[in-house]
C-alpha cells in the first residue's frame, strides 16, 4: 500500500470514532477562534485515547503517510501522525539492534514538522516533545533546545521546553534551570505554563533544593501563572513567601 492510501486508511479511522459533540467541545477547549492560540484549527471529534489506540492499529505505517498525516488541517489527523512518529522511534530506540539512522530520521521528521507549524497547539507538542527530541538529546548537546527556546514562534519554545521533561525524568535539571531565565519574560501564558511545570517537575524528581534555590533568584521575575505551576507542591507557607517576592 502507498503512503497516500496508508494515511487516508488512518483518516478513515478516525472519522469512524470521530463525534460531532467532541468536535465542538475540542475547537473550543483548544481555543480555535479569532485571536487565540489555535486559531483556524480544524476538529473532528476524537478524543487522545481514541486518537491513540487508532495510531495504534497503524505502527509500522510509512513515514510518507505520517508526513501526509501531520500537513492535514485536521487537528486529530496531526496528533495520530505524533503518536505514530512517536512509536516508530520508540521502536528503533527500544529494540535490542537499536537502529541509530531509524531514530535519527524520526527526529529530523519530527524537527521538520515543528518548523513547518505542523506540531502546533499544546497536546501536539506535549505529546512529542520529551518522548521524540528530548529522549534524543539525552547524551547529545543540547544547544538546539537553547536555539528553539529562543525563536519567534510560540510553539517552537514549548518544544524546547518540554524536551527538557526527558532529561529531568533522568535526572538532570541542569537545561531547564538554565533555559528557565531565557523566558522570564515571555508574554505568553502557554510559555509560563510550560516553564512552571517543568520547574515543578525539578523538584518532584530531581532535587527540592534546585528549585527553591531558582526561586530564591528569580521568585520576583516570575509571571504569576509561573510562579504558581513551579510552587505547586511547596507548602502553603512557602508558597505564600514566594509570591510576596513578586
Amino acid at each position: 500500500m502507498d503512503a497516500e492510501r496508508q494515511a487516508a486508511a488512518v483518516v478513515e479511522a478516525l472519522a469512524a470514532v470521530a463525534d460531532e459533540g467532541d468536535a465542538a467541545f475540542l475547537a473550543r477547549f483548544f481555543k480555535t477562534g479569532p485571536g487565540e492560540y489555535g486559531e483556524g484549527d480544524r476538529f473532528i471529534g476524537v478524543r487522545a485515547p481514541a486518537t491513540r489506540k487508532v495510531a495504534k492499529a497503524f505502527a509500522g505505517i510509512d513515514p510518507a503517510a505520517i508526513d501526509i498525516l501531520l500537513d492535514s488541517p485536521v487537528h486529530e489527523h496531526r496528533l495520530a501522525a505524533l503518536f505514530l512518529l512517536r512509536g516508530r522511534f520508540d521502536r528503533a530506540r527500544g529494540s535490542r539492534t537499536a537502529d541509530a539512522a531509524i531514530e535519527a530520521a524520526a527526529v529530523e521528521q519530527y524537527l521538520a514538522a515543528v518548523r513547518r507549524g505542523r506540531v502546533n497547539n499544546w497536546d501536539l507538542v506535549d505529546s512529542s516533545a520529551g518522548a521524540i527530541l528530548g529522549e534524543w538529546l539525552l547524551d547529545k548537546p543540547r544547544d538546539l533546545i537553547f536555539d528553539l527556546v529562543r525563536s519567534d514562534v510560540l510553539w517552537e519554545r514549548r518544544v524546547g521546553v518540554l524536551a527538557t521533561l526527558a532529561f529531568i525524568q533522568a535526572g538532570d535539571a541542569s537545561t531547564t534551570l538554565e533555559i528557565a531565565p531565557l523566558l522570564l519574560d515571555d508574554r505568553q501564558d502557554l510559555m509560563h505554563k510550560a516553564v512552571g511545570w517543568m520547574l515543578r517537575e525539578v523538584g518532584k524528581r530531581v532535587d527540592r533544593s534546585l528549585l527553591t534555590g531558582f526561586l530564591d533568584e528569580y521568585a520576583a521575575r516570575m509571571p504569576r501563572t509561573m510562579l504558581s505551576y513551579a510552587t505547586e507542591h511547596l507548602t502553603p507557607e512557602e508558597r505564600a513567601r514566594y509570591r510576596a517576592q513578586r
